[in-house]
């Protein structure tokens, strides 16, 4: 599943032809009427190249993919291709309900933890710890996430300051 969202403000253009906006693609599991586990990541445009990419390494094969119809997806081997083509302004949010609430959760995660100061060089960080913290949201053991948490900074190798607080260049559609 997916869905785009912009930071900042730009004039002109809307949608995916906007040059100044970060791309952000989610996938949300299905449970039940529910939301299971979430990927995010940025994307440096909606290539059939970029999108592929993504649900490769996010969402396992022979699972069904559910989108918005965007033609960047044809060809997607492997999977079950549910297309949701939206005919209506007022069907955009019906259209993916669990993606429109993730980005919901995550729009206000931003504003109120970050008050919106989240620059595209470390965006995608941001979305790790958002994904990590809404996929462990249910979990019964507050010593297993502990445990995971340090497991994970452990398989990670050390980053100087200096790597953290360089702005990152900037490719043609989105951060590099």
């Amino acid at each position: 599943m997916e869905f785009w969202r912009r930071t900042g403000e730009e004039t002109g253009a809307i949608g995916r032809g906007a040059e100044e906006r970060a791309l952000i693609i989610v996938a949300a599991e299905e449970v039940g009427m529910g939301i299971g586990r979430i990927r995010l990541r940025t994307i440096p445009n909606a290539s059939g190249a970029s999108l592929h990419g993504f649900i490769r390494e996010a969402i396992a094969p022979g699972s069904t993919v559910r989108s918005d119809g965007w033609r960047g997806y044809l060809g997607l081997e492997g999977y079950v291709h549910d297309r949701q083509v939206q005919s209506h302004q007022e069907e955009g949010e019906h259209l993916l309900p669990r993606v429109h609430r993730v980005i919901a959760l995550l729009k206000r995660w931003l504003l109120g933890t970050h008050q919106g100061a989240i620059g595209q060089a470390h965006l995608d960080d941001y979305l790790d710890e958002f994904t990590f913290r809404f996929n462990r949201r249910t979990s019964k053991s507050r010593g297993r996430l502990f445990y995971r948490l340090a497991q994970q900074a452990v398989l990670v190798g050390p980053v100087p300051f200096a790597t953290l607080v360089k702005p990152q260049p900037v490719v043609s559609g989105g951060v590099k």
